[in-house]
C-alpha cells in the first residue's frame, strides 16, 4: 500500500514542477501577451509569433530585424502565415538587452526548428545603438519577407 502512495506522491510533485514558467514566458505575459495572447495573435489583428520567429531568427539578418522590432516597433500592414495584418506595436526599448533576449528566446523555443536559433542579449545591445523609426523595421520586414526569409 505505501509504494502506490509513494508514487502517487511522486507524480504529483513531478507534474507541479512542469507547471513553473520560465524567466522569459514570465516577461512575455504583461509585456508581449497582452496583445499576442500565448504566442497565436488574432486573427485580422495581431499576427502570431509561435512557429515563426523561431524561421526568421536563423539568419544573422532575421535575429538583428527581430532585435529591432523590440526595440522600435513595428506598424503597418503586414502578412504573416498567409494572414493580413494592420497593426501598431509599441517600442519595447524600456527592457533590458536581457529580458529582451529572454524573451525572444522563449518563443523561438516554441518552434519546430531544432536546435532553436539563439538571440543573445549583444544583438540588442548593437541594434539599440541606433534608434530607428518603426517605418525603417517596415522596410527591414519587407526586405527579409522577399527574400523569403519571413514566413
Amino acid at each position: 500500500m505505501r509504494a502506490p502512495l509513494a508514487l502517487a506522491l511522486i507524480a504529483t510533485l513531478a507534474l507541479a514542477g512542469c507547471g513553473k514558467k520560465s524567466a522569459g514566458q514570465k516577461l512575455y505575459g504583461p509585456n508581449c501577451g497582452i496583445c499576442h495572447h500565448g504566442g497565436s495573435g488574432l486573427p485580422g489583428e495581431v499576427p502570431p509569433l509561435a512557429g515563426r520567429l523561431d524561421i526568421i531568427a536563423k539568419t544573422r539578418e532575421g535575429r538583428d530585424y527581430l532585435a529591432r522590432v523590440m526595440l522600435n516597433g513595428l506598424d503597418g500592414p503586414i502578412t504573416a502565415n498567409g494572414g493580413h495584418y494592420n497593426f501598431s506595436m509599441p517600442s519595447f526599448r524600456r527592457l533590458t538587452d536581457e529580458q529582451l533576449s529572454l524573451i525572444l528566446n522563449w518563443l523561438i523555443s516554441r518552434g519546430a526548428t531544432t536546435p532553436a536559433p539563439v538571440i543573445t542579449p549583444d544583438i540588442f545591445a548593437a541594434a539599440r545603438k541606433e534608434e530607428i523609426g518603426s517605418n525603417r523595421v517596415h522596410d527591414l520586414r519587407d526586405h527579409l519577407s522577399i527574400q523569403g526569409k519571413i514566413p
